[in-house]
């Protein structure tokens, strides 16, 4: 999650150096790159395309595509860490999900960790005159959009190679996106072909260790990691945009980042605790 992260990151920057050409168009690109990819590493390991479980599939696509478009556009409209931090409202999402689909359970300082972390977040809105209303709607369409796609991925554990998982996003985008992409297309120029490839080759191996890492480990625990961006964020808008916020803001994305790493700390040490736990039942069985 950590490797996805970082890739994801510099994803960000490249999606933000082409604000001009539209964001389905981006994911449209970058979906492309997406598809080839997958579709000849599972051809050469010999592992079937289509997968054991297409609804899901399908569904993780779909979500997966509702929440990288709008997610594209913020980056495109609002500063780097703005954008970032709306979308760490996906890990609350996720958690919540996972309450429901997998019954996955979240304590009660979770919670609290959580609020803490969403009153970092409404900071960031109301103190920052460059998001508006909408954006923040966006945001949580966005982070609404990753969830569910987080959540089918956890569910898809046992039964689907991680590649296909990743393949079925761009099934499900290049038509769609490409469709709408037609009569709104703005032609890249010179170095934007090598951005928008970056964007695609980026993302794939950020996608790649992000469902590996949803496979291995609880989901609301792995998701709530994505929260590191925010580190990323703030230096990479600084370095090549000259993105810079007011106190209020700054405090905002602090609270986020105190609530993801209470969570964190929380969720090690009861871990550590049920361990003895389980080994001892273990033994005496």
């Amino acid at each position: 999650m950590l490797l996805s992260t970082f890739l994801f990151a510099c994803m960000n920057v490249l999606v933000k150096f082409v604000s001009h050409i539209p964001a389905v168009e981006v994911v449209f690109f970058r979906s492309i790159i997406s598809l080839v990819m997958s579709y000849a590493t599972l051809r050469m390991q010999r592992v079937s395309v289509w997968g054991n479980n297409r609804p899901l599939l399908l569904a993780r696509g779909a979500s997966g595509a509702l929440g990288l478009v709008l997610y594209f556009m913020l980056i495109q409209q609002i500063p780097l860490a703005t954008a970032v931090t709306l979308q760490f409202l996906a890990p609350i999402v996720t958690a919540i999900l996972a309450m429901f689909l997998l019954k996955e359970r979240v304590k009660s300082w979770q919670w609290l960790f959580f609020l803490v972390s969403f009153v970092g977040i409404l900071l960031v809105n109301g103190f920052d005159t460059r998001v508006s209303v909408t954006h923040l709607l966006m945001g949580i369409l966005a982070a609404l959009g990753a969830g569910m796609a987080y959540t089918i991925i956890r569910k898809l554990k046992k039964s689907e190679h991680p590649l296909v998982i990743v393949m079925y996003f761009p099934l499900v985008t290049v038509p769609l996106a490409g469709a709408y992409a037609a009569w709104h297309w703005v032609m890249p120029q010179g170095i934007e072909w090598l951005t928008l490839l970056g964007i695609g080759v980026f993302t794939q191996f950020a996608q790649y260790f992000l469902t590996k890492s949803f496979q291995e480990d609880e989901i609301n625990k792995v998701a709530s990691l994505k929260y590191l961006n925010i580190l990323y964020a703030l230096a990479f808008g600084y370095v090549f945009f000259e993105e810079t916020f007011n106190l209020y803001t700054y405090l905002g994305m602090s609270l986020v980042v105190l609530g993801v790493i209470l969570n964190i700390w929380y969720k090690q040490s009861k871990l550590e605790k049920e361990r003895p736990v389980t080994t001892k039942v273990k033994n005496s069985a």
